[in-house]
Parts: C-alpha cells; sequence; structure tokens
C-alpha cells in the first residue's frame, strides 16, 4: 500500500471560524424566531435556527491538530484515504476514523514512557484521541536482555538499543498488526541470528565473516560490526513495516551467571600466561646480553659448566615471583 499524504487539508481555523459565526446566527435567529412567532408570525426560522443548533456539532470531528513529527492515518467507511502530516490545524470529512492499532501498545521505549503519564493526566477520551497519533520522532527502543548461547556455545547475555522511526505510515499500520510488537519481535530474532555467529572473545579456528576463512571477529572486541551487522538484519525485517532503524548498539554484554565465574578464571589464567611468557622472553634476553658482556669484555672465563649454573641462577632470579635473597660465597668457586 503506497502512503498518500493529505496537503490540502490544513483549513480548519477557517471551518472554526465559519461555524462559530454559524452558531451566532443559529442562535440569534432562535431569539428572533421566538419573537415573531409570539407576535404571531411564522415560525418557519426559529425551527430552521433549532436544526441548527442541533445539527451543527457535526462538522466538529473533522476539525484535527497536529503537532510537529505527529502522523493521522485515516480511513473512511473502511478504505484509507490519507495520512495528514506536518503541524497544523486540518479539516477533513467528519466520518474520517484515525487509525493506530499500536495505540494501546507500551515497550520499553523513550516515546511510550512520556505517553503513559499523559494519559494518565488527561481524560480517557482526550487520551484514546492523542494515542490514533503516529509519532514520527526518532525512538529509542531498549529490548530486554536476552541468554544466547554464542558460535562456541557459551551463554552470554546481551542487550541493546535500536533508535529507530516511521518513514511510511501506511505500511506501519496496514501492513502488520502492531508494528511496535513487530519491531521488537525482529530485534529479538536478529539479535540472535548474529550473536550466535561470534564467539564472546576472539578464538582460533572462527569463522565469523562466512567468506570461509578463520579470523579475529569476537562480540567482545568487534562490538562496532557486530552492531552494525544486528542493525542491517533489522532493517531488512522491518522494511515491510514502514520503519526505518537509524542505529543498534549493543548496552550490555557478559558471560550468563552459570559460567561466569569459570571463565573468570579462564582469563586470568590466560592473563597469567602471557604474562609469563613475556617475563620469560625478557630473562633470556638479558641472560644471553650478560655473557655476551662478559666474553667481550674478558672479564671471567667460564666454561660450559660454570655457564649453565650462571644461567640457572640468572633465570631462578629473573623469572621468580620474590625477590632474590643473595648469598655471599666466601670461598672457592671450584
Amino acid at each position: 500500500m503506497k502512503e498518500i499524504v493529505l496537503t490540502t487539508k490544513k483549513n480548519g481555523m477557517p471551518v472554526l471560524l465559519a461555524l462559530i459565526f454559524l452558531y451566532l446566527c443559529a442562535t440569534a435567529g432562535c431569539i428572533w424566531g421566538g419573537v415573531i412567532a409570539d407576535n404571531g408570525g411564522s415560525p418557519a426560522l426559529l425551527i430552521v435556527c433549532l436544526l441548527v443548533l442541533c445539527f451543527g456539532w457535526l462538522p466538529m470531528p473533522g476539525l484535527k491538530v497536529l503537532k510537529p513529527q505527529e502522523a493521522l492515518v485515516l480511513t473512511l467507511f473502511g478504505r484509507y484515504i490519507g495520512t495528514l502530516k506536518g503541524d497544523g490545524f486540518y479539516f477533513v470529512n467528519p466520518f474520517c476514523v484515525a487509525v493506530n492499532p499500536a495505540a494501546k501498545t507500551k515497550l520499553n521505549q523513550s516515546g511510550d514512557v512520556s505517553s503513559v503519564s499523559a494519559a494518565v493526566q488527561s481524560g480517557s477520551a482526550g487520551a484514546e484521541t492523542a494515542s490514533k497519533k503516529l509519532s514520527l520522532k526518532v525512538m529509542t527502543l531498549n529490548n530486554n536482555r536476552q541468554k544466547i548461547n554464542d558460535c562456541l556455545g557459551n551463554p552470554v547475555e546481551i542487550g541493546i538499543a535500536v533508535t529507530w522511526r516511521i518513514v511510511d505510515t501506511a505500511k506501519a499500520v496496514f501492513h502488520v498488526d502492531n508494528y511496535k510488537e513487530y519491531l521488537s519481535l525482529q530485534c529479538d530474532s536478529a539479535l540472535r541470528n548474529i550473536v550466535r555467529l561470534y564467539p564472546y572473545d576472539v578464538a582460533p579456528n572462527v569463522d565469523t565473516t562466512g567468506d570461509g576463512v578463520a579470523d579475529d571477529g569476537s562480540l567482545r572486541g568487534s562490538s562496532e560490526i557486530v552492531a552494525a551487522r544486528i542493525r542491517e538484519e533489522i532493517q531488512r525485517r522491518v522494511e515491510e513495516a514502514g520503519i526505518e532503524v537509524i542505529e543498534a548498539r549493543i548496552t550490555y554484554l557478559a558471560y550468563a551467571t552459570e559460567i561466569a565465574a569459570v571463565m573468570l578464571q579462564r582469563q586470568q589464567a590466560s592473563a597469567i600466561i602471557d604474562a609469563r611468557k613475556m617475563i620469560v622472553d625478557g630473562a633470556v634476553g638479558m641472560v644471553e646480553m650478560a655473557l655476551e658482556r662478559l666474553n667481550e669484555n674478558q672479564v671471567v672465563t667460564l666454561d660450559e659448566e660454570r655457564k649453565a649454573a650462571m644461567v640457572s641462577n640468572l633465570l631462578v632470579v629473573l623469572c621468580g615471583n620474590h625477590d632474590a635473597q643473595p648469598v655471599v660465597n666466601s670461598g672457592s668457586l671450584y
């Protein structure tokens, strides 16, 4: 269904002024007709003015007021006739009905937080009228955290915030049953599909791009790339609902509670191994440098056995967890 924007209906103020003038004339006509009727005149004017007073309110429902970034989808006897967009005072067919299937749906997003308080403060009729309007503002949907298994089977908890807006009101209202619930469902589905392709942390022999080559992609280290793929996946799914996904961001990422402690120990062990490797590499380099300097300056001549002992002592001193306690040998080396 193609969206039809009604651009020639912004004439609500002239119609309102005409209705007020008509009511004033009808009131004056009733008074004047009553006086004439009492004097024996024709009561036709009185009857006509009474009919105007009784049925002159019928055009009133056709007056519509819209604020900036609001829209109103109108149907006439079940047929879509167009959409009012932009701020202004409009007059349409009074028998038109505004349609918004997601009027009473409240999601965890910025646009619904303000509408709930407004609905409580105003009356039920006013809240119903306001809820029929579609907001064209940029809104943020904070979806609930989900527990998803990554590509290695480890359960992770992840949450995303999706920034979105309506770009086609006809598709949003008529192509899906409830565009807010549809968006939330598609966000959950897209998030699961993308997270299953990545490990939580960098893992060997994992292909996250689908090109058949292992890469270093991960949820923790490639958050920007993962968020971009999630946004593209959601956009592809909600295109039919007339929704534009502006941005998707990961707001929470952690291992599930049942394996969080084990994974923390694993990360600590990996960090300790890396630190030890760096210490050993540095210690070996320092020992080599010490032996070379001793040979160059001919400070002392050591045989292979004494060199081995010296290397062993230096490695113990450099790689130990605690400071070395020196021992002074007052006797002979032999």
